[in-house]
């Protein structure tokens, strides 16, 4: 039986661990969007009997995107008419108390001229809830400069909340994690107060929650990401995940579970994300399967069969 015992391993010492994938993925076919790209998307869900991805959209050469939700026809997803639109980056949505939660990052830029000229401030996390995608309505604005807000309904009811401040002692990003009664007591105050877990990533390293599944036994799978820069100022962004008891804060080692080498050679947005993927989202199969669901590169958008990254962990008492 697999522990949830902690050890450390920098990133690099993570990658010599790491199998790479036997196939690569498979690229995700978009259209209606006209020259604009499609990645860091969410992975499959259904509302009211038909599938949806949602993803960011957006020019190569710019940052002011938009969440489209997409339905697949014929192999291709295009944008499904009549759903709102949302001037957000990297959304996310999951189930809470028997609704959807759907979120993604608000960027503010210095100034609301042309294009080229627009330069980014900050950003902030914001939230939508609603019986369906039709009907989301605004729930609640994460704190300034925090990306990576991630929520998941417990096994007791309660909410696990997921943060992700910078610049904590010195380090780039680090991953926090509370418990709340209630949706109601989720505030900014709250997330900026999630203790944090210090000891996952080095100081030049960094990292995210991007999608949480509650587990058969109660714990936590975490889908994410771990993240550095090298020498050449080259961004490596890495999938990989890990388990939480959210009672006892006990947690398994991060596991990098695809990198940029797993998927077919593409575009990328700057020369610095080539060797960059966003974990989107990871459906759980039969067979102690999964398929992850990812942005590659800033440009584009795969999936990917890997084995189960939580399976091991579901028989943990």
């Amino acid at each position: 039986m697999m522990k949830l015992e902690w050890t450390t391993k920098t990133c690099r010492e993570l990658l010599l661990d790491y199998e790479p994938a036997s196939v690569k993925g498979s690229k995700l076919k978009f259209d209606g969007v006209g020259e604009r790209d499609v990645y860091n998307i969410t992975a499959p869900f259904w509302d009211e009997g038909e599938l949806y991805i949602a993803g960011r959209v957006e020019e190569r050469h710019s940052e002011d995107s938009e969440i489209i939700f997409f339905t697949c026809v014929d192999g291709t997803w295009l944008p499904k008419p009549g759903l709102p639109q949302f001037q957000l980056q990297d959304p996310f949505i999951t189930r809470i108390n028997g609704e959807w939660l759907f979120g993604g990052v608000h960027l503010y830029f210095a100034s609301e001229e042309a294009e080229a000229s627009k330069v980014i401030i900050g950003w902030k996390t914001v939230l939508y809830r609603g019986a369906n995608l039709q009907n989301l309505v605004h729930a609640a604005t994460g704190p300034w400069n925090m990306k990576d807000i991630r929520l998941a309904e417990l096994s007791d009811g309660k909410l696990g909340v997921f943060s992700r401040p910078f610049g904590i002692e010195g380090t780039r990003a680090v991953i926090g994690f509370s418990i709340l009664d209630s949706f109601d007591d989720l505030s900014e105050t709250a997330i900026i107060k999630a203790p944090l877990f210090r000891d996952q990533f080095l100081k030049d390293e960094w990292g995210g929650a991007n999608e949480i599944h509650l587990l058969k036994n109660g714990f936590l799978g975490v889908l994410g990401h771990i993240s550095y820069t090298d020498e050449a100022n080259q961004l490596h962004y890495h999938a990989m995940s890990f388990v939480l008891n959210p009672l006892t804060r006990e947690k398994s080692p991060i596991k990098i579970i695809a990198t940029r080498g797993d998927f077919p050679v593409g575009p990328a947005k700057r020369p610095d994300l080539k060797d960059v993927i966003f974990s989107g989202g990871l459906l759980r199969e039969a067979n102690n399967r999964a398929v992850l669901y990812v942005g590659a590169s800033d440009a584009e958008a795969y999936c990917l069969p890997i084995a189960d990254p939580f399976s091991e962990y579901e028989d943990i008492a």
